[in-house]
């Protein structure tokens, strides 16, 4: 599916330091926060906190009175409600990739991924709820770990490491999330009724666009903010019209082979 939108990734000049590397982890793990689950009670009281309110109001984020002067247990229960009805009720925008780019959940970007987390040893941390693997949070978090691995090889001085990581990561960008967080940010940003995932999903955008610059990584968005996803055709890998029982020539030919 990704062969039929634009895919350009240009050579990174120079590498970031590990301390950069890290504050750049540390961005994912925040967004991932606002997704892979309804934010916990020690998440909000950290980006509540004075200095943290302040550093992400440098990036232009303004939380407002509904996030900043609720008693923290009440804030909780309004999110875990804004949560449901995001993200989990019926219609909803589910942050899945499969979802937001076929309109069907376990697809394509969902093997995928699958495929790409085994290879690198990316192991999914136990929740709440189960989550799909293409999932937001998920996606986030990944990234994010690949980065700390980046940054312990670059303090190693074990370039073998490094340059596949740096590879890794602008794949990951080039085929899956640089393909659909941009437009679903602007679409989470029209349909929330609360300040704080207002300003997540401004930050999700701005930092997606400021990735995929420090990347280089150029791919179209394909996701587009829409509100309705059309659901793609299932690719059927059978003939539904043959017997299954191994009455059809198929059948008879693999019985013959055996005996």
């Amino acid at each position: 599916m990704q062969n039929q939108n634009a895919v350009l990734i240009e050579h990174m000049e120079d590498s970031l330091s590990p301390l950069e590397l890290r504050a750049r982890a540390g961005y994912y793990q925040l967004l991932a926060g606002a997704f892979v689950e309804e934010p916990g009670g020690a998440y909000l009281a950290a980006l509540r906190a004075p200095q943290a309110l302040a550093e992400l109001a440098e990036l232009g984020l303004h939380f407002d009175a509904d996030f900043t002067d609720v008693p923290l247990g009440e804030l909780q229960d309004v999110l875990a409600c804004e949560y449901a009805t995001l993200f989990t009720t019926a219609g909803g925008c589910p942050p899945v990739e499969s979802s937001r780019l076929t309109g069907r959940f376990q697809q394509e970007p969902y093997h995928e991924v699958k495929a790409i987390y085994q290879r690198c040893g990316f192991e999914l941390q136990p929740g709440r709820f189960a989550v799909f693997e293409d999932q937001l949070g998920i996606e986030l978090s990944f990234v994010a770990a690949l980065l700390e691995r980046l940054a312990e090889a670059l303090e190693g001085d074990d370039a073998t490491a490094a340059g596949p990581l740096e590879k890794e990561i602008k794949r990951f960008w080039a085929i899956h999330l640089g393909r659909w967080v941009r437009g679903y940010s602007t679409l989470l940003e029209r349909v929330t009724e609360h300040s704080f995932y207002r300003e997540i999903a401004r930050l999700l955008r701005d930092f997606a666009e400021a990735e995929l610059a420090l990347l280089k990584v150029r791919v179209d968005d394909v996701d587009g903010g829409r509100e309705v996803v059309p659901k793609s055709e299932i690719q059927v890998l059978f003939n539904p019209n043959e017997p299954v029982c191994g009455g059809c020539e198929h059948g008879k030919d693999e019985k013959r082979a055996i005996a």
